[in-house]
């Protein structure tokens, strides 16, 4: 699959992010020229990033599926779907450069530096989340991931892209959710330690930083959709300030919106809505994407799915799994 949507983020083939770049110049121009590799993995995080966003929303009226002409009238609004893309977007291209830097994909990095050691192992434990243990010595080593890499390419390409008719505060905005998407994997980042010593005990240890799970990284943002802050901007036309007073306090992680989302009940092309028509619902009432939600109370109709799975597997040696097929029915609700 292959989104390109003009003036957004969603450009998932390296060759239309170059083709894309040639008339603004700049960064990506630079990049496609001289480190087509590097564009490759930022085409892999597009995908990683679209991925993730349509498992979070399965169950959701939107559910970060369609063409890209949809995708594209959805990133031309500020609503709440957008602050997620944007998010999931920026966090999908550091995590794709940074896992590539570990496996040794690109020449123009590889683990991250190791830190000093210096200092009490208390305060280390504190900084990188490793427990400290006082019978213990230890020191950063291994190979790191180095975030620190991936993050200035996210930069490099989700804050530099033109915005063509936009105003200063939906940049803002913008560069706001972008942020909050590399800092869900920055702050995610998790150490893990190798011993070393005599006969297995563990008098020295080795520790080192790595990348969250990425679903790890769409849940945290997926919080933040669910809390996130509709802004107006400030008097001084720099700023953004929550629109309502009792809204929670603005913070670095907090995705950020400006004008309410359509119900997407209907199919919309002027919104980007494809509707809930089609949609498999779950039949009972709590439960996420109950059909009553789901379908906006127009109702559903069951249907029965007749298919062939592979059943009763079993290994033959050597080296052979052999499978029967069996006939499977499976109930499904469709919204109408």
């Amino acid at each position: 699959m292959c989104y390109v949507v003009m003036g957004s983020p969603l450009l998932m083939d390296p060759n239309s992010i170059c083709r894309r770049s040639k008339p603004a110049g700049g960064a990506y121009t630079e990049l496609c020229q001289t480190q087509p590799e590097i564009i490759q993995k930022v085409a892999k995080g597009a995908r990683l990033a679209i991925r993730e966003c349509q498992h979070q929303f399965r169950y959701q009226r939107w559910n970060c599926t369609g063409h890209g002409k949809s995708l594209g009238k959805i990133l031309q609004q500020d609503i709440r779907e957008t602050a997620f893309i944007n998010g999931i977007m920026a966090a999908g291209v550091l995590h794709a450069v940074t896992w590539a830097c570990s496996q040794g994909e690109l020449l123009q990095c590889g683990c991250a530096a190791i830190k000093s050691s210096s200092g009490s192992p208390k305060d280390h434990a504190m900084e990188s989340s490793v427990p400290a243990h006082q019978d213990q010595r230890w020191d950063w080593g291994g190979c790191g991931d180095d975030v620190d890499f991936g993050y200035k390419i996210s930069r490099q390409f989700m804050d530099t892209r033109t915005r063509k008719g936009r105003s200063d505060i939906r940049s803002l905005i913008d560069l706001h959710n972008n942020e909050a998407g590399r800092l869900a994997v920055k702050t995610n980042m998790r150490s893990e330690c190798k011993c070393h010593g005599l006969s297995g005990s563990c008098t020295l240890r080795s520790c080192w930083m790595k990348l969250p799970l990425f679903r790890q990284v769409g849940n945290h943002l997926m919080q933040s959709f669910r809390m996130a802050v509709r802004v107006m901007g400030g008097n001084d036309g720099k700023s953004l300030i929550p629109l309502n007073w009792d809204a929670l306090p603005l913070g670095a992680h907090s995705l950020i919106y400006s004008d309410e989302s359509p119900d997407f009940c209907m199919a919309n092309r002027r919104t980007g809505s494809e509707g809930t028509r089609g949609r498999v619902c779950n039949g009972t009432e709590t439960a996420p994407g109950a059909c009553d939600w789901l379908c906006c109370n127009k109702g559903h109709e069951e249907h029965t799915l007749e298919y062939e799975e592979n059943c009763q597997c079993q290994f033959q040696w050597c080296c052979e799994v052999q499978c029967e097929r069996c006939a499977v029915r499976k109930e499904v609700n469709i919204c109408l």
